[in-house]
């Protein structure tokens, strides 16, 4: 075919038309639709194509692939890549496009003559140039060079085509039929404002072939090929499926990260995930810059609403708080989802985290506030979480108004709950910052110094100390803050901060902010405490409930005067509705006197309304050192394992906390006591070597701790070491004024390893200084431990009537407030049985067991009481079988008993005996374990024996 001597040889791509690229990969299917329709081209078939996804899926590539291949076949190619600024010029790219055209008629003026690559578009025209073509040639000038030269128009980036291009262009594609023109534009929908490119094969009439390429994806086989064209070597399965996720299938992402991590010179394997996964985020972060910089206006606007309020608000209030008044909903959301990085959630729109991060990056901090200021109204309008409404708002302008206040406090206070201290902590501040009434603020500034306690606990202790020394604070509130100060933060420092403030304070103030200075113990392992002069000593009688929950605490650890003592903890817990009758560290100091008193039913009351409360309140940070203290009460009831269930609810309290060594030293000790009674020795002599913060020994509960290490050592038969140890725990407690041997009975202990070391006088001694003090304080779980240890401690070298004295001292143990159960009473049980049993008293000894297996301890297969019940239960059995008197072991059974054992050796199992009994599998369990303790069995094969072995008598 001659061609036109003005116009360009066949195959001239248009001034400024960017380079061809190499074959686009993984485009298999694109290629040949595209291929089949140059060969249509070719033949004269016109034809209109167009190319849309989310910028960077290789759109652009595939049209130069096609325009590079038209030029190879032998066709006319005028090809342009369009430029954001040419929006806004009439006929901008157009004129580009048509440049060859301008040329052929002897016309010179164009707009855009540079030539510009496939990642540099043209800059905007130079000043002094015209922006706008003259005498731009039509439709029907291009359409009658096409009838003798089939031509191809390929436009990058046509979503920056001007009105006035596309209305050029879709008058082309009307004007096609039987013309050799084929338009194939490509570009993405990431403009909602203006004209639609994507609309050019809607004006196409029947005769013209129309196709709409959208590129999908790639999958995890291209990910994986891409892999090693990159790398050079296929990569791993964990590799290759953490590039998938990264790049979410995105062409561009994918491959700019693997350029960056090959260019590294690191290796496709899982150990390099990491790696990847930081050259992905940057690599995304720079993708989603680029493409918020070529945003319209309102698409952006929307983008940067979305980063801040999530999928909060519906689309209507995205638009609202971008203030974008949207040329229809369905243009704006497709606008969006061209974008590549916003998806539809539920119906929202949604960012991922990591794009939202970088589109608030993008932003100023004024927008940024303005934007969540917004957010938050409109969230809260919608009746949203106060969580997420109190989110944004950390971002939010201070706006003063009341609802803002309310729910950042409503949000802080949950997040304490829910163990996030650090959002608490700045939710509570905004909250301060947002308050105006000063009575509201008061309360907003403890609760943020509760929350700091456990963030922050310097910034908490400041806080605290300042709401006590300020003027203008209510009573109630400093009285509060001293409270929580001494019992959970830094205790000395609130000390100090009492005694400056107690000469100017009156009346009931005054009074507990005594009982509060008095309830920390601050008395050093030495015993050299000072006090300031200001600071009067507790008033007895004590003049408020608060001073008489610590008054009753200093007399139970004097030991003197249990009556006494009980009567002033009950003031102290009944008096918690009066005014600063609510304080904690009274009414704990409280609960643990009635712990030492045998008043076990009323302190575990007071500790369990106390946890609940500080809940109630919110505060946490108070919540180990009670859970210590019930733990150490359940302890002392025989209930080791409700002890280790608080043992563990406080060790998750204390985790966010990391500064109250003086607790974790209670805790460590309740523990280790915990583990041997369990039977669980190794764990017990791990946890007392572990080490502890150097604090924790100046704190009140270290004696505890050097007891539980004696226990220890004296259950690994290490006497001298045990003796030390319990020696020392002596001073400290002496040193601390701690006289009372309920608390820890530590000379009876050192007396039993002083025996095990020979050394008989010193061990005497021991026991008569406890036996005289328990007798003093007179409760019956301490005098009858001491009189139990006197007892075994002269039995190996006095004659005397044991069995009468052990069931004397059983009767004791098993009277008072406190009830049978408690360690002293088991093990006094297992003494008596073991006497009457070396004097021939069978019925007495299988009485004595019977009773000793309704406790607890002795249900806990590898404790020690339970140990020893064991070893009695079998001597017992042998020597009634000796003497014929097995029906004494019968005897000692309960009719229940006797009926589960009758059906087990029957042949049914747990779950048939229990429904012919019509109780619960687990009580069956329980009958069992006493029936074989008590018969001195081990198991069902022994017992349907004896069971044999009853009925043929």
């Amino acid at each position: 075919m001659d061609l036109p001597p003005a116009l360009p040889r066949s195959g001239a791509t248009a001034p400024g038309a960017p380079p061809a690229d190499p074959e686009p990969i993984h485009r298999e299917t694109e290629r040949r639709t595209l291929t089949a329709l140059l060969a249509g081209l070719r033949s004269g078939r016109p034809a209109v194509v167009t190319v849309a996804g989310p910028p960077g899926f290789g759109q652009n590539g595939l049209v130069r692939w096609a325009a590079h291949r038209a030029e190879r076949d032998g066709l006319r190619v005028l090809h342009v890549r369009a430029a954001r600024f040419e929006r806004e010029v009439r006929h901008g790219a157009l004129a580009r496009l048509l440049a060859p055209l301008d040329g052929a008629a002897g016309r010179t003026g164009h707009t855009g003559g540079r030539r510009a690559g496939p990642g540099a578009p043209p800059g905007p025209p130079e000043p002094g140039e015209s922006p706008e073509p003259r005498e731009l040639p039509g439709p029907a000038e291009l359409a009658a060079t096409a009838r003798r030269w089939p031509t191809l128009l390929a436009v990058e980036d046509a979503h920056w085509l001007d009105a006035a291009s596309l209305h050029w262009l879709s008058a082309l594609v009307r004007r096609s039929v039987e013309l050799p023109v084929a338009v194939l534009a490509s570009g993405s929908g990431v403009t909602a404002e203006g004209p639609d490119w994507l609309s050019l094969p809607a004006g196409a009439p029947d005769q013209v072939v129309v196709c709409e390429l959208t590129p999908a994806p790639l999958d995890a086989a291209a990910a994986a090929a891409e892999v090693a064209r990159f790398c050079g070597r296929a990569g791993d399965r964990h590799f290759t499926a953490v590039l998938h996720e990264i790049a979410a299938g995105h062409p561009a992402l994918l491959r700019e990260s693997l350029r960056q991590f090959a260019a590294l010179g690191h290796q496709p394997v899982a150990a390099r995930a990491p790696e990847l996964r930081t050259i992905g985020g940057g690599v995304l972060g720079d993708h989603v810059a680029r493409v918020l910089s070529g945003l319209g206006a309102e698409v952006a606007a929307v983008v940067r609403a979305l980063a801040v309020c999530g999928e909060l608000l519906d689309f209507d209030a995205v638009c609202r708080l971008a203030r974008v008044s949207a040329p229809g909903e369905d243009r704006l959301r497709a606008a969006l989802a061209a974008t590549g990085f916003v998806r539809p959630s539920s119906g929202r729109p949604y960012l991922e985290p990591a794009v939202r991060a970088r589109v608030l990056e993008e932003m100023t901090v004024g927008d940024r506030a303005d934007l969540h200021t917004g957010a938050a109204e409109l969230a809260h309008r919608a009746a949203a979480d106060d969580q997420d409404v109190a989110a944004l708002l950390l971002g939010a302008r201070a706006t003063g108004a009341p609802w803002a206040a309310a729910v950042l406090r409503r949000g802080g206070l949950t997040a304490l709950r829910h163990g996030e201290p650090d959002r608490a902590t700045g939710l509570l501040a905004r909250a301060l910052e947002q308050e105006g009434d000063p009575r509201t603020r008061g309360r907003l500034d403890l609760e943020l110094a509760v929350a700091e306690l456990l963030s922050t606990p310097e910034a908490g202790d400041r806080r605290l100390g300042g709401i006590v020394r300020s003027a203008a604070s209510p009573a109630a509130l400093r009285v509060r803050a001293a409270d929580l100060g001494l019992g959970w933060g830094d205790a000395d420092a609130m000390r100090r901060a009492v005694a400056e403030v107690l000469p100017a304070t009156r009346g009931l103030e005054r009074d507990d902010l005594i009982a509060l200075f008095w309830s920390a113990d601050a008395t050093p392992p030495d015993g050299s405490a000072s006090f300031p002069p200001e600071v009067p000593a507790l008033p007895d009688p004590p003049a408020s409930p608060a001073q008489a929950g610590v008054r009753a605490w200093h007399l139970a650890l004097a030991g003197d005067g249990p009556e006494r003592v009980r009567e002033l903890a009950r003031a102290a817990l009944a008096g918690r509705e009066a005014v600063g009758g609510g304080l904690f560290q009274p009414r704990l100091a409280a609960c643990k006197a009635l712990m030492l008193a045998d008043d076990h039913d009323e302190a575990e009351a007071g500790l369990t309304s106390l946890l609940s409360e500080l809940t109630d309140d919110h505060l946490l940070v108070g919540l180990a050192p009670v859970l210590a203290a019930r733990a150490e009460l359940r302890l002392r009831r025989g209930r080791p394992a409700a002890a280790e269930r608080d043992l563990g609810a406080a060790e998750r309290a204390l985790r966010p906390v990391g500064r109250y060594a003086v607790t974790l030293a209670h805790l460590r000790a309740v523990r280790i006591v915990v583990e041997l009674e369990s039977g669980r020795p190794d764990t017990a002599g791990a946890l007392a070597a572990a080490p502890l913060p150097d604090a924790a020994q100046a704190g009140e509960h270290w004696p505890g701790l050097l007891f539980a290490r004696a226990l220890v050592a004296s259950a690994g038969a290490r006497p001298q070491e045990a003796r030390e140890l319990l020696l020392e725990a002596g001073r400290r407690l002496l040193n601390r004024h701690r006289v009372n041997p309920a608390l820890l009975p530590w000379r009876s202990l050192a007396a039993r390893a002083c025996r095990a070391l020979g050394d008989e006088q010193e061990a005497r001694r021991l026991n008569r200084a406890e036996l005289l003090l328990a007798r003093r304080w007179g409760t019956p779980s301490a005098l009858a431990w001491a009189e139990l240890c006197v007892e075994l401690c002269a039995g190996s070298t006095e004659g005397s009537d044991r069995p009468a004295a052990l069931r004397r001292i059983v009767r004791t143990a098993g009277s008072g407030p406190a009830g049978p159960g408690g360690p002293a009473h088991t093990r006094a049980l297992a003494e008596q049985c073991a006497a009457e049993l070396a004097q021939g008293g069978r019925r007495a000894a299988a009485a004595a067991l019977a009773e000793l297996s309704t406790f607890e301890d002795a249900t806990r297969p590898a404790g020690p009481v339970a140990t020893r019940a064991r070893h009695l239960a079998q001597e017992l059995a042998r020597s009634a079988r000796s003497c014929g008197g097995a029906h004494a072991l019968w005897d000692a059974l309960t009719p229940a008993e006797r009926r589960t054992a009758r059906l087990v050796g029957r042949g049914h199992t747990n779950r048939s005996a229990a429904g012919v009994l019509a109780v619960s599998t687990r009580t069956v369990e329980l009958r069992l374990s006493r029936t074989y303790l008590k018969l001195g069995i081990t198991g069902r094969q022994e017992l349907c024996s004896f069971l044999r072995a009853m009925e043929g008598r």
